[in-house]
């Protein structure tokens, strides 16, 4: 054979070996994240889980400053620079992006299916039709409380109202400890593990949720002011100078042992075990009357959907399936206690008070917070008027059913449907 001809064809297979070898190559998603407190999760966890599953998909999680988060990611998405995938804050902010077309609907994804209503009502079309985002956790509220202050009281762990103001009763007699630690400074906490957290055992959680978006009940009505009757009745137990209590003044008067009971979200579950000496527990808010059906707020928290340029959208529909299995879900909700996964598959926690907020899912109604979806897009915002009231209410400021009609007539001044 002649030089050239070798030569031609030592060529030819060069050419045709780097083409193969190209086509091989791993395909890289670049993840957009606001959650840089999980990077080490993520680094140590959640990618080395799904590559071993998925040869040939890489994942790079880079995410920005929480305070960031949103005109970084806006910046990127405007400029086409934006990663694969885009981890989603709930509600409006992330409608946004979808309205903008920077996010892909995911309504024909498969793994949508492993999801409840609720669970993707913070990231789906108002007509329902086109979700944007794959639910990955949401937090639970309730009760957290010192099992020593309790048994030192002589109580139990209430399930009705009555119990519940019985208990605090006892432990104010007792006074070695102060009944509950929850201030009104900041105002949310109050709205927050207060009004949102009883109050969807008196509206029945998505039934009176979704009526008051349809204009079918207000704020007025009696499960709207009821809530606020029993945070009325708080102010006795929350000790002397709650008025002037931060949110890290309640934390530290739980944690250094000073307080019984604890209004909670579930994300304080990390952080108490950090700090507290003490065992704890948690029950549920406790319902009106025994028999009742009990409600939790199950409060959406984190997605992740598809950035609708994606170059990549196969592999990114292979890792959002992903996001919506059990294995995801058994790793994200043990690495992060008191951020409970989203689909219906069943997980088991390792820490008890986390698996303890995970079983009311079994026992109640979850629902999400009354004012997040729809309701607060207006002026006056529903959300922060929650805050205002459930503060004047706690401190006696201004009546529950003055409370109602201030938060209704704010509502229906911008919002069509509640105006009639």
């Amino acid at each position: 054979m002649k030089k050239s001809a070798i030569k031609l064809m030592l060529m030819a297979s060069t050419v045709l070996g780097t083409s193969g070898l190209a086509h091989a190559e791993d395909v890289t998603l670049t993840i957009e994240s606001w959650r840089n407190d999980d990077l080490a999760i993520w680094q140590e966890k959640i990618i080395p889980a799904f590559e071993a599953k998925h040869p040939g998909i890489k994942l790079n999680f880079t995410p920005s400053a929480p305070a960031e988060y949103n005109a970084v990611l806006n910046s990127k998405l405007d400029a086409g620079s934006a990663g694969d995938i885009i981890t989603c804050r709930p509600f409006d902010a992330s409608l946004a992006l979808y309205d903008k077309g920077h996010l892909a609907s995911l309504a024909d994804l498969e793994g949508m299916s492993n999801f409840s209503d609720v669970a993707k009502s913070a990231w789906i079309t108002d007509d329902g039709k086109n979700p944007f985002c794959v639910p990955m956790a949401s937090v639970i509220h309730g009760f957290i409380y010192n099992t020593e202050a309790l048994a030192d009281a002589g109580v139990e762990v209430p399930k009705t109202e009555e119990e519940f103001f019985a208990a605090l009763e006892a432990i104010k007699s007792k006074g070695n400890y102060i009944p509950m630690a929850m201030g009104t400074n900041d105002q949310w906490e109050a709205a927050t593990m207060g009004y949102n957290n009883i109050g969807p055992n008196y509206w029945k959680g998505e039934e009176g949720r979704n009526a008051l978006i349809k204009g079918e009940q207000k704020l007025t009505d009696e499960p709207w002011i009821a809530p606020y009757r029993q945070l009325a009745k708080w102010k006795d137990y929350l000790g002397d100078g709650f008025e002037a209590q931060t949110y890290p003044d309640s934390q530290n008067l739980f944690t250094l042992g000073r307080a019984a009971i604890y209004p909670a979200g579930s994300w304080e579950i990390s952080g108490f075990n950090a700090n507290a000496e003490f065992k704890m527990g948690a029950f549920y808010p406790p319902v009106q009357k025994s028999g009742d059906e009990c409600y939790i707020s199950d409060h959406t928290d984190i997605g992740i959907g598809m950035n609708a340029k994606s170059k990549n959208p196969d592999a990114a529909r292979t890792f959002l399936n992903w996001v919506g299995s059990s294995e995801f879900a058994t790793i994200f909700a043990n690495s992060l206690p008191g951020f409970f996964p989203l689909s219906k598959a069943a997980v088991k926690l390792e820490d008890p008070l986390a698996q303890e907020f995970l079983s009311w899912r079994e026992q109640c109604k979850s629902t999400i917070r009354s004012t997040y979806q729809i309701l607060s897009r207006g002026t006056p915002n529903l959300e922060n008027d929650t805050w205002n009231a459930s503060v004047a209410v706690i401190k006696g400021d201004e009546t529950p059913e003055e409370a109602g009609k201030r938060l209704q007539d704010g509502l229906a001044s911008w919002y069509e449907p509640q105006k009639n």
